[in-house]
């Protein structure tokens, strides 16, 4: 089984930045694509950015286009998400995700993971 560890969260004024790091363990060269998905209190998870392992592809919710990045490391298998201008709803907890299964998906959707972290704290203040 795929392990996933989540760290970088934090309290941050609006504005500023964190970059969130995902440390993955176990057989990672079946992953296919690691995601970010952030849930906020009262409501439901929702996506926010993926790569693929190949890193032949980069996705993100509109609602952080442009303000995070997305990028992975393979030599230390990990991937980050810089987080930049932050806002207060940006605020949630963050999780890591990984997809191990072959067929095709929609990254966006969090069935479509097998994997998860234990998620990360990311508050913003006004």
């Amino acid at each position: 089984q795929v392990q996933l560890v989540e760290s970088g969260g934090g309290l941050v004024q609006a504005g500023g930045s964190l970059r969130l790091s995902c440390a993955a363990s176990g057989p990672t060269f079946s992953t296919r694509i690691m995601g970010w998905f952030r849930q906020a209190p009262g409501k439901e998870r929702e996506f926010v950015a993926a790569i693929s392992w190949s890193a032949t592809g980069t996705y993100y919710a509109d609602s952080v286009k442009g303000r995070f990045t997305i990028s992975r490391d393979n030599a230390e298998n990990t991937v980050y998400l810089q987080m930049n201008s932050l806002k207060p709803e940006d605020t949630a907890v963050y999780y890591c995700a990984a997809r191990t299964r072959s067929g095709s998906y929609i990254v966006h959707f969090a069935y479509v993971y097998d994997y998860w972290g234990q998620g990360t704290q990311v508050t913003v203040s006004s």
